[in-house]
């Protein structure tokens, strides 16, 4: 599946992807994702960047997959911030190593120097697909988020450091995307 950059012709099927996913799975968007208004901001004006979907043209373009990177302000505007939800009925396609690889690629040709991913704790496929690309754990939060069910879960921080990790780079492919640009 292409994976391309969010525009405003793809804002509807965005729309309708955030609808049709559970409630657990929109945890980590962080904005209101079922705000028409709010999603067609993203695809709005030239800082909108650093927004894909995963398009299947086999469905008349329905999205199967979002993934940000959100550069963080102020003092830490070197470090990028990963969101990446992947619909149900996709999961375990390797979408989901493809958008977090598509994000790894564009944050370092964006001049990031670090990216941060936030887990829930028990989310052990997203924890495996992080850290084959490189990411680390930083943080263990302890009782941090409360899901939809009012339960508190622990909150794992993963990073990744560009410059310590490139040679992890080499292995999982990602250099070599970049140098083919």
């Amino acid at each position: 599946m292409p994976v391309v950059e969010l525009g405003p012709e793809r804002c509807d099927a965005l729309l309708a992807f955030f609808a049709a996913l559970p409630e657990g799975d929109l945890t980590f968007i962080k904005e209101e994702v079922h705000d028409p208004d709010t999603v067609r901001s993203w695809a709005a004006g030239p800082a909108s960047g650093g927004r894909w979907v995963a398009v299947d043209d086999s469905r008349d373009g329905a999205v199967t997959g979002y993934v940000a990177v959100r550069p963080l302000p102020g003092w830490s505007d070197h470090v990028g911030e990963v969101r990446l939800v992947v619909a149900p009925t996709s999961r375990g396609t390797g979408l989901g190593r493809e958008l977090a690889r598509h994000a790894l690629v564009q944050a370092v040709e964006s001049g990031l120097s670090k990216l941060v991913v936030e887990i829930v704790a028990e989310q052990g496929g997203a924890l495996a697909l992080f850290t084959e690309l490189g990411f680390t754990g930083e943080a263990l939060l302890v009782d941090h988020i409360r899901d939809r069910n009012g339960d508190l879960r622990d909150l794992m921080v993963l990073a990744h450091h560009v410059r310590d990790t490139w040679a992890g780079m080499d292995t999982v492919g990602v250099a070599d995307e970049l140098s083919s640009r």
